[in-house]
């Protein structure tokens, strides 16, 4: 859905495009054996070659192409055979090397899509590469910046680099690829899309223009690690983009930070082009060659993306496409739901999963994986929700005590007495007593106060404390007040 923003000349258009850096999910780097554990005491997992002393060669990491390739049959993208890794040259204190190695021309993956679902309906946006590089070290500065310090445990860090084609169009389409493609690179298992830890961050890439026109001069955020983040420095840039232009200045191309405590962008450093960064192939390393057997054998063990397994929860087992989106989102949450869902009622399986467990889980700022409710323990509930043995009411008060204590459904229950009572006997007792102890308002029913139905079945709940079946007690209601 394109976004127009009003300005004082008329309608404007935003031409978004994105650069998704995700770390590759290897025990090791990319070109060395150094390990990738988050957290470790900086400067712990650096190799020789991390360090770039005199005389290493870097050599390829078997699993960061794999996991490439991976990432781009789950794009729907072209994998290319053959690809050369290339010297990036620029000057930070935290790339020890001088250059960063990535591919430029040739990349490991070229074109690809994906499909984001936005208010008036799906839409495909392109992607134009994926390719490989490492990262760089991490720059720290003290309080009072006298001084900096340098920790190279991210150095030689295995990313993947995913550039859309500028076909977004606002905010919400940004936010939206973003956490597409997080869903998928999570359901691979290709990068682990943990935003806040720096493993999944954006470039985002903004121009405006009016309607029809060409594109507009560009300016590039760097490093933005949240959707909510994206979302809002493309609002700031493309106002801030707009008053520049219709104040009678130029759009200068560059690069520039999000500040998310201001929700402002403010200018970096003038953007560079790739012949700044004069790139060469690197000679430490030979083109990366491979058949299509490789590409063939990972692609029959991909596991289902988000979009199939939606489809199929919404045919399968005639789920809201609502339903099924949400529970899609994540691997973790759909594994759950099917753990729990198996040879039980579906959407009522879909409805706990979404409201009470979801609900509980939020107020106690917890995780699905952090649940003291197993998938095993909540299908069990639905079991004897569907069968009758305890009312739905009955059913709510059960869960809360299981999220206390991670008590069995049944377990409690039996312990508590609380099996629901469907004997037909018994109920008929309770409505007559219930009846005999409400004449004036059965007068008052029987003349036309038809509301007064919910208060006769809300006094016979309340002598079988809640235990009585609600189907019998309305039908018994229904028959005995005529």
């Amino acid at each position: 859905m394109a976004q127009f923003l009003k300005g004082e000349t008329g309608d404007w258009e935003i031409v978004i495009g994105l650069e998704v850096h995700a770390q590759v999910s290897s025990e090791a780097k990319l070109f060395s054996s150094a390990a990738t554990k988050f957290g470790a005491e900086p400067n712990s997992q650096v190799s020789l070659v991390d360090a770039a002393m005199p005389g290493m060669l870097p050599v390829i990491n078997k699993e960061c192409v794999r996991q490439a390739i991976k990432t781009g049959l789950g794009i729907n993208a072209k994998i290319n055979l053959f690809s050369v890794f290339d010297r990036k040259n620029y000057f930070y204190p935290d790339l020890p090397q001088g250059y960063q190695i990535s591919q430029f021309k040739q990349p490991i993956v070229g074109e690809g899509f994906l499909e984001i679902e936005v208010s008036d309906g799906v839409k495909k946006i392109g992607i134009e590469r994926l390719h490989l590089e490492q990262d760089a070290g991490k720059s720290m500065h003290d309080q009072h910046p006298t001084k900096s310090f340098i920790d190279l445990n991210r150095s030689g860090v295995a990313l993947m680099e995913i550039v859309s084609k500028p076909d977004i169009r606002s905010g919400e389409e940004a936010g939206a690829y973003v956490k597409k493609l997080r869903s998928i690179v999570r359901y691979l298992g290709t990068c682990d899309g943990n935003m806040q830890e720096g493993s999944l961050r954006c470039d985002v890439n903004v121009s405006v223009r009016k309607p029809g026109e060409e594109l507009g001069t560009r300016c590039e955020i760097k490093n933005v690690n949240s959707i909510r983040f994206v979302q809002q420095a493309i609002e700031y840039e493309a106002r801030r983009q707009i008053e520049m232009i219709e104040d009678g200045h130029s759009i200068n191309q560059e690069t520039r930070l999000f500040d998310p405590n201001k929700g402002e962008t403010r200018s970096m450093r003038s953007k560079e082009e790739a012949h700044d960064y004069r790139y060469f192939p690197d000679p430490d390393l030979l083109p990366l060659k491979f058949d299509d057997a490789l590409v063939q054998a990972i692609a029959s063990d991909m596991p289902e993306l988000p979009d199939a397994k939606r489809t199929r929860f919404i045919e399968e087992y005639e789920l809201s496409e609502a339903d099924a989106t949400l529970l899609v989102e994540e691997r973790e949450t759909a594994e759950f739901y099917e753990k729990m869902a198996v040879g039980r009622d579906k959407k009522l399986s879909a409805n706990w999963l979404g409201t009470e467990l979801f609900g509980a889980l939020n107020k106690e700022g917890l995780s699905l994986a952090e649940s003291p409710i197993t998938a095993e323990s909540l299908g069990r509930l639905m079991e004897i929700i569907s069968d009758g043995t305890i009312s739905g009411r009955i059913a709510k008060d059960v869960f809360v005590d299981m999220f206390e204590s991670g008590e069995d459904a049944l377990d409690i229950v039996e312990r508590k007495g609380l099996t629901q009572i469907s004997d037909a006997g018994a109920i008929s007792e309770l409505v007559e007593s219930v009846i005999s102890d409400n004449a004036s308002k059965v007068a008052e029913f029987r003349n036309g106060k038809d509301k007064l139905f919910g208060f006769f079945v809300g006094q016979v709940m309340k002598k079988s404390q809640g235990k009585a079946n609600p189907k019998l007690v309305n039908d018994l209601l229904k028959d005995k007040l005529g």
